[in-house]
This record gives structure tokens, sequence and C-alpha cells, in this order.
């Protein structure tokens, strides 16, 4: 691993300090060029916010990835980061002029689209076309999850880098340059980026950047392989380690829909960490109540990839058992702060 290694270290330090240094240039900017987020009765802010932030995530990405050289399997290398620039320019849209909901999908959908054509999907199943729909589910989705959890200061960059840390792990156990390398590029630039994304936010990384972390989330933990497993094992390693925000996504879908809201245009302040700030956290408290989650629910990943079947559905069904209490039980909050069981 040693090579490895010190490739990991060159990309995550790059794409570190380059979100370091242009992520205040991205602050200045933002109200020059109307990228604000204003304050209102759904969210957490008072003031407006610059929400260029993910312009810095993304090119510290980028750059950081220009080290690599051609040594890695260029085609899959560029459609992954086709569809991630994709997802980022309808999130900068969004951003800066608005988007309808389905548009922003439809453009999720051919980012996810180009990642299939290029042989980037998941390959559990015999069958080629339930292959290809679970691939579209899984990037769509995950790019989703982590917009929704963008909602409170330094929440959408911490939990993101919490799992491209696994992702960096999980791939130098098992030789995986490529996708160790691209996990260690958004590691460094998540962190470079929530030095002022933490509360309090000075910076917000808006669609843009969130769009991009979700969607490049999604690809790494495609791309993992864990040849040491089976594959009836192996899947569930991606999708615990970015269990979190597939938690919290279902939490608002489920809170939306019983109280008769469109899940995909409706808004408000109804996430896990909204609701953990209404049983008393302060924001900072439940960011970091978060962060420990999500650093459990990898640790757990790692397990995984060396479970025997039973070992694995057992720990599987353990997690998502909880994972549905803890669901009913936050369902329980309502929007003013007080549970309907008190």
């Amino acid at each position: 691993m040693g090579n490895g290694g010190s490739i990991y270290m060159l990309v995550f330090g790059c794409a570190l300090v380059f979100a370091v240094g242009a992520t205040p240039v991205m602050r200045r900017a933002a109200p020059w060029l109307g990228v604000m987020d204003q304050p209102s009765s759904r969210k957490v802010h008072r003031r407006p916010m610059p929400r260029l932030g993910g312009a810095a995530i993304y090119g510290a990405f980028i750059l950081a990835l220009l080290l690599l050289g051609t040594r890695y399997n260029i085609h899959e290398l560029v459609s992954i980061l086709l569809g991630a620039t994709l997802v980022s320019f309808f999130g900068l849209w969004d951003d800066r002029w608005g988007l309808h909901p389905l548009l922003k999908l439809a453009g999720q959908t051919l980012a996810a689209l180009v990642l299939v054509y290029t042989g980037v999907q998941v390959h559990v199943f015999p069958w080629p076309a339930l292959n290809v729909g679970v691939t579209l589910l899984w990037l769509v989705g995950i790019t989703n999850a982590l917009n929704l959890m963008d909602n409170m200061d330094g929440l959408a960059g911490g939990v993101g880098a919490i799992a491209a840390a696994f992702f960096v792990l999980l791939a130098a156990m098992n030789g995986q340059y490529l996708v160790g390398a691209l996990a260690a590029a958004l590691l460094g630039a998540c962190l470079g980026f929530l030095i002022y994304n933490f509360n309090p936010a000075s910076i917000f990384m808006g669609d843009t950047g969130a769009l991009f972390l979700g969607f490049m989330l999604a690809a790494v933990g495609i791309k993992l392989r864990f040849p040491a497993n089976v594959d009836i094992v192996t899947w569930m390693v991606p999708v615990m380690t970015l269990a979190l925000p597939i938690f919290d996504t279902t939490l608002v879908v489920v809170s939306r829909l019983r109280r008769g809201l469109n899940p995909l245009t409706a808004a408000g302040k109804d996430h896990t960490s909204h609701r953990l700030v209404m049983l008393g956290f302060t924001q900072r408290e439940a960011v970091m109540a978060l962060y420990l989650v999500g650093g459990a629910l990898g640790v757990i990943a790692i397990f995984l990839t060396q479970a025997t079947v039973v070992e694995g559905y057992v720990v599987g069904a353990t997690v998502a058992l909880v994972g549905l209490y803890a669901l009913w039980k936050l369902e329980q909050v309502d929007l003013s702060g007080k549970t309907r069981m008190e």
C-alpha cells in the first residue's frame, strides 16, 4: 500500500490546500455573482449567506485529480467527472436562478446514464436491466440524500467527509487506487471547506456542492470491490457507509407524505438534525451527534467486508431495525419541538 498511500496523501493534501484557499474567494465572489441564500421561515440562518462554497469543493477536487495522470482507467474517470460536473452545473443553476425539481432530477438521471454507458454500474444481479435500474436509483438517490442533508452548518460537509474517509480506508484495504484517490480528493475538499462551514458558518456549499458530493460518493460506492468476500454480503458496505443520508431522506419523505406534502417540492425544518434540536440539542451538538453516527456506521461497514453471510445479515438486520425505531421515535417530534407521545 506504500505507493497507493503516497498518492492518497498527495491528492488529499492538494485538495485540502486548494479548498482552504478557494473557499474565501468564493465567499467574496458570491454576493457579486448573486449566489446568495436568503433567510426564510423554513431555514436555520437569519441573514443572507453566500452559497458558492460548492464551487471551491468542485475546483479543489478536480485540481487534486490532475495529479493522478493517466495511469488509471481514463474512460471511467472521465465519465465519473463528466457526470459529477453535470449535476454540479444543475446545482449551480438552481443556486443562482432557481430550477424546477423535475429538471434537476432529469439532469441527475442523465448524469447517472453517462456512468452506466461507460460501465460504471452495479453488477450484483444476473439481469442487466435490473442492474441498470438499481444503479440509477442509487446514484440519483444518494445525490439527493446529500443535498437534503445540507440543512445545518457543517452537516453535509462533515457527513460527506466521514463517508469519504471510510471509502479511502476501504479502497486501500483492497488495493483500489483510483477509487481511493477519488475518495481522498473528496475528503480533502470537504475538510478544507468545512473550516468555513462549521457552526457558525460563513459560507454554504449550496446545491452546487451538495449534489456534486452526493454523486461522487455514490459513484465511489459503486466502484468499490471486495474480492475477499461475496457480493451477497459486500453490497451492504457502501449502503452502510451512507446509511445516515439514506435514513434522513427516508424520514423526510415519510414525514412529508404523512402530512400530505409533496416530498419533491415541500421544504421545512423536518430533518433529523432539526428534530434533534427540537429535542434539546444545540445545532453544534446535533451535528456532532450525527458525525458520531456516521462514524459508527463506517466501522460497521468495515466489519461487513470480512463478515460471513450469517454475520453480515444479522448485523444488517440489526442496523435496519435500529433505524426503523429511530425513524418512528423522531417522527413523534412535531415541528413545534414537542413530541406527540408526551
